[in-house]
């Protein structure tokens, strides 16, 4: 039977030509809807299979507030839009689609991505995926934890952040009218996020006590009016004298204003922007999906015994723990291959793990450097049915550029200079098996084009061939980057990065889980003492705090190096001193301020960024920024592009 499709879109030429391609290819177009009200009477009507969506359409209603109807009504649906800005496909990824089609496309392109579509179904069908957004569960897990108010506040504010931007949030009770629960939260230069009590706030912006209490007598009177960019913003910043000190110390443009109401009581989120048009229906409608979570900030932070006056704004609580010694039993779960902890997010992932390893379902792999990606991956195949075939690791960001397609693809001999015998590539070497591509957003842009194809296809073909060999591989990826900013700046493709996140599974930085220090530094005691002489066995209660208070940027890697080395310099049998890092620097990464660690990346833009002024933009030739670096002018403009190098940053 034909599967059904649903089109909605303004654009009538668009949609016509949609239609044309998906009847060409067999489907059945129940229709054409130009906005979310005549989509929803077509649903109604027609119960389409699937659904194509345009997010600015006719009306006041958006493709996004359809989206969150949609998965209620568990009808799976497509974008089709021309915006692919990170804020768009943020605010759209949280509507959980199965995919996303970029304005102008091919027919092949919509072949391609009805595929993945159906794919990432079928999937989700099975492990029921979208019973729930990620946001709100993110939300819910940060808003029970047993953390500082303004620690708490913090980490849903980066939760938040990607969905609606914002750099200043204003959280207040309007009805009634009361100040004491206000919270406001400001966002640094750096995306961190600083937490102000009423007073903190008075002192930073130099406002009176007096004129604050003036100013914030009443409510802010919007008229149910969401948006207020430009002129709009202009008038409420003349209507509102609190407004007017807050744009002007802050450079604030833009606001977004949404109510929850609760029991008698009505509360007011204010997100402000520095850019004066960021806000549009799409963050409005966003916003009225995530209520919910709104609701529970209120009740769980908001409305909660703590005050954020009398709450330290940075920093963990520091508990006194008891020393850990070698003898103590460690619960290590061995189907985890040695992945030690017992917090609830470690444990989440390793439900995820647990759920999707039995299966050959692709798995991308989330989280910062050091936080053990590659032992999930491994642990992963070891629980599949293939664990008696090969597991092929392949480091992406370390594969040369000019022998990326050899590596993974194999190549005939001949097919190349140099190309002196036949090769087998990387994804035959793990036929029957599994392949685990990790960095997979440092694979330039052509290799991508033929992972996607490898990953549709089942098949590969040989540099130099001239035949295609089917393939029985499992694909697992993990990157450390964020993929939607990638695909936004063009650097990483949206069709495959719906096909690889099919099932994501992320893992929490350290600092996230500090009440897995203890065990971890147990085990890491316990495995340099077998392979060494060191006598230690175990750590002091002072020791371990000290590394409680840390913030861990290189994660449990960076444990394991400093317990090792804490071993070595250790005389006796317990560690009384952990070399850490200069506090004053680790406590400025901790808390948001203006020290920061640089990533590799980050610093040969910056060494690329400066040759390249001094070059004046060249890059070929005599006195060119390729020659001064000492490397081909292909691989420097490689570099250029990877990095998001635009010509107008060296001028």
């Amino acid at each position: 039977m034909k599967q059904k499709i649903l089109i909605v879109e303004d654009e009538f030429i668009v949609a016509n030509d949609l239609r044309i391609m998906l009847e060409k290819a067999g489907y059945k177009v129940c229709g054409i809807a130009p906005s979310v009200v005549k989509a929803l009477e077509l649903i109604a009507a027609k119960e389409p299979d699937w659904i194509l969506l345009d997010i600015f359409l006719q009306g006041d209603k958006t493709g996004i507030d359809l989206a969150g109807q949609l998965t209620e009504m568990g009808i799976p649906f497509i974008y089709i839009s021309a915006n692919t800005n990170q804020g768009i496909l943020e605010a759209a990824k949280a509507t959980l689609p199965y995919g996303f089609l970029v304005k102008p496309f091919r027919e092949k392109d919509l072949m391609v991505m009805l595929d993945i579509a159906r794919y990432r179904h079928e999937q989700n069908l099975k492990y029921n995926h979208h019973k729930e957004p990620p946001l709100h569960k993110q939300i819910e897990h940060i808003a029970q934890k047993q953390e500082p108010v303004s620690q708490r506040l913090k980490q849903i504010s980066a939760a938040m952040h990607p969905v609606v931007p914002f750099d200043f949030l204003w959280i207040t009770r309007s009805k009634p009218r009361t100040t004491t629960k206000d919270v406001y939260i400001s966002r640094a230069s750096d995306g961190k996020f600083n937490i102000l009590s009423t007073d903190a706030l008075l002192k930073e912006t130099n406002i009176s006590d007096r004129d604050f209490k003036t100013w914030n007598s009443t409510a802010l009177a919007h008229n149910g009016k969401p948006i207020f960019n430009g002129y709009d913003f202009r008038k409420l910043r003349m209507e509102s004298l609190s407004i007017q000190a807050l744009s002007d110390h802050y450079k604030l443009e833009s606001v977004l204003i949404t109510e929850i109401e609760r029991d008698t009581d009505v509360f007011q989120f204010v997100f402000f922007n520095q850019l004066s048009d960021l806000y549009t229906k799409v963050h409005s409608g966003i916003i009225g999906q995530f209520k919910k979570s709104l609701e529970l900030i209120i009740a769980k932070i908001i409305l909660s015994k703590d005050s954020i006056a009398q709450t330290p704004a940075v920093g963990l609580p520091v508990v006194e723990k008891p020393i850990i010694k070698k003898e103590q039993a460690i619960e290590i779960r061995k189907d985890f291959n040695g992945i030690i902890g017992n917090s609830a997010l470690l444990h989440a992932a390793f439900k995820k793990l647990e759920l999707v390893a039995p299966d050959d379902t692709s798995v991308l792999i989330l989280g910062e450097s050091g936080t053990g990606k590659e032992k999930i991956a491994q642990t992963i195949h070891k629980l599949s049915p293939r664990k008696n075939k090969p597991l092929i690791t392949v480091n992406c960001a370390a594969l040369p550029l000019t022998l990326i397609e050899s590596e993974l693809f194999g190549h005939e001999k001949g097919s190349f200079t140099g190309a002196n015998e036949k090769r087998i590539g990387k994804f035959e070497q793990a036929n029957g098996g599994s392949i685990f591509l990790d960095e997979i957003g440092e694979l330039p842009l052509e290799a991508q084009v033929k992972l996607l194809r490898v990953l549709q296809e089942k098949e590969i073909e040989r540099l130099g061939g001239n035949y295609t060999k089917k393939i029985n591989v499992r694909i697992i990826t993990a990157t450390n980057r964020n993929l939607e900013k990638e695909v936004a700046e063009g650097r990483f493709r949206l069709d495959l990065y719906y096909r690889l996140n099919v099932f994501p599974i992320e893992l929490p930085s350290l600092r996230d889980r500090k009440e897995d220090i203890p065990a971890l530094a147990a085990y890491f005691i316990d495995k340099y003492g077998k392979k060494g002489s060191s006598s230690v066995t175990s750590i002091s209660t002072d020791a371990l705090n000290e590394m409680q208070d840390y913030h861990w940027p290189g994660n449990v890697r960076e444990l394991e190096h400093l317990i090792e080395r804490s071993m070595l310099l250790t005389e006796g049998e317990m560690i009384t001193k952990v070399d850490l890092p200069n506090p004053t620097l680790a406590a400025s990464v901790a808390h948001g301020d203006h020290f920061k660690i640089k990533t590799m990346e980050e610093m040969e833009r910056e060494h690329i960024m400066g040759i390249l002024k001094m070059c004046k933009g060249k890059i070929f030739g005599p006195g060119g920024a390729a020659e001064i670096l000492n490397i081909p002018s292909t691989t420097l403009n490689s570099k250029i592009k990877k990095l998001g190098i635009k010509f107008e940053f060296v001028k």
